[in-house]
């Protein structure tokens, strides 16, 4: 430690403490409140097992935040607080130090250590992090189970040892113990194994889901019952669910999962790429929703016109703030489907992205008028579409009186490409410099993007911005 950065008594008293560890333990019961934190970060990096045992019986916090310790889960530290835990457990009064009620290893909790180390001069207001007055009549009712707060990424053919640890014993004590996820991502695992960890799970806990693997609709159909005991479930996002071709089978598994839709009565953010099984039969799926969304992403799939008429009939999608309908094809669309479905959102719509949807200037032009009444919107991106030079000074034009609209990407108009789809630069330059006077044109700073091949905002390469000078 620097000369300019001293220890503060607070920490060389925990040292000092750890020198002598069973009079530590032995302390623990008379310690003052505030040395228990910077005691627990000594005897942790110190990998003091006893120490740490005894004072999880003691914690003086309603919240353990061993996760903002951990760069790296550790078994040997998770066993030392467990144990503790376990002795906790198997006692009819707690202590009448311990107020502990929930143990949390996700990565947060670093306000916490921060504040009672020194490292911020901050007043932490939260009252999970404050110490918790006795109240004589609690100890006297039974005990409510231990919540342990855990980040659950499901991506490898095993369990790792620290998970697989923790698992156990969560499920050796189900009925005194709650393992509870807010976040749960599904990339890569067995089955059995996924099962197994949702069986021990506190499932209305839950409130975000990912799936980020491809799994047959039959797959789905099995996973759903889960999925509808996550009540809380905000924000749900599918990846690729493959089917080769739709059966009578298939839409019995449709049909089961969309029944656990149902359950979810806070579901706000619904995404799904490459959802092959809706073609046809978007009607059952979204029928179920029982909430308004603030968020909708099908993207890259087919979608029949009476899908997209269910779409916009539906009327939980009427206060939509994100629309994103990427990689769905709409070149032989009706135009008025989308006119329509951009009249029904027009008063909430903050973010609507319609990349490589095939879009025309006829179906463009239909959607104009309804597009300039999206008076919150605030990002449109229509990359990958084949727009002339007129349809897109039309667009600029009807855009103009959108005051919140920051954020704007384009492709580069037809006519930069020749017959055979090879970009001429030269002509892409001449239409950049007609651009730029229609903005200058219109008479107030504004940024547009255009991209003829992908961009990272719209999975287009190359962008340029063009901004003119007012």
């Amino acid at each position: 430690m620097s000369v300019g950065n001293p220890p503060r008594l607070l920490d060389l008293a925990a040292m000092s403490l750890l020198r002598d560890e069973a009079s530590t333990i032995f302390s623990l019961e008379y310690l003052p409140t505030e040395l228990f934190p910077p005691l627990f970060i000594a005897a942790f990096y110190g990998r003091c097992r006893e120490t740490l045992k005894t004072m999880v019986q003691t914690w003086p916090f309603a919240r353990l935040p061993l996760g903002g310790l951990m760069q790296k889960p550790h078994k040997g530290t998770l066993q030392a607080v467990l144990d503790g835990l376990d002795v906790l457990l198997t006692q009819k009064v707690r202590p009448r130090r311990c107020k502990l009620r929930v143990l949390d290893l996700r990565n947060t909790g670093q306000n916490f250590w921060s504040m009672w180390s020194g490292a911020r001069a901050h007043v932490y207001s939260s009252s999970s992090m404050a110490p918790v007055a006795e109240d004589i009549s609690r100890t006297k009712q039974p005990l409510a189970p231990l919540e342990v707060f855990i980040e659950l990424c499901l991506k490898e053919k095993t369990l790792d040892e620290f998970l697989a640890y923790l698992i156990r014993w969560v499920e050796q004590r189900k009925c005194s113990i709650h393992l509870c996820c807010k976040k749960l991502k599904i990339v890569s695992m067995p089955k059995e194994n996924i099962k197994k960890v949702l069986s021990i799970v506190q499932l209305d806990c839950v409130q975000e889901v990912e799936v980020n693997c491809t799994w047959k609709l039959s797959t789905l159909a099995m996973y759903a019952p889960h999925l509808g005991k996550m009540r809380n479930v905000q924000r749900l996002l599918l990846s690729p669910i493959h089917v080769s071709a739709f059966k009578e089978q298939d839409l019995q598994y449709l049909l089961q999962f969309a029944s656990q839709i149902l359950r979810l009565q806070y579901l706000r953010d619904l995404h799904m790429e490459s959802p092959s099984f809706l073609e046809g039969h978007l009607n059952q799926m979204f029928r179920c929703l029982k909430t308004p969304l603030d968020n909708l992403s099908i993207t890259n799939c087919l979608l029949t016109e009476s899908d997209l008429t269910h779409l916009f009939q539906c009327p939980n999608i009427s206060h939509l703030k994100g629309l994103n309908l990427s990689g769905v094809t709409l070149t032989n669309f009706s135009p008025e489907l989308l006119q329509v479905l951009l009249e029904k959102v027009a008063a909430t719509l903050q973010e609507l992205d319609l990349n490589l949807c095939g879009i025309m200037d006829s179906q463009l032009e239909a959607i104009l008028p309804a597009l300039s009444h999206c008076s919150q919107l605030r990002v449109f991106s229509m990359c990958g579409n084949l727009l002339s030079m007129a349809i897109m000074e039309r667009l600029l034009r009807h855009t103009d009186g959108l005051p919140g609209l920051n954020l704007e990407l384009y492709p580069a108009p037809r006519e930069s490409y020749s017959s055979q789809g090879v970009l001429h630069q030269e002509r892409l330059a001449l239409l950049h410099a007609e651009l730029l006077e229609i903005l200058r044109d219109l008479g107030h700073p504004r940024t547009i993007w255009i991209s003829p091949s992908p961009c990272p905002h719209c999975g287009i390469d190359i962008c340029d911005h063009i901004s003119p000078s007012i």
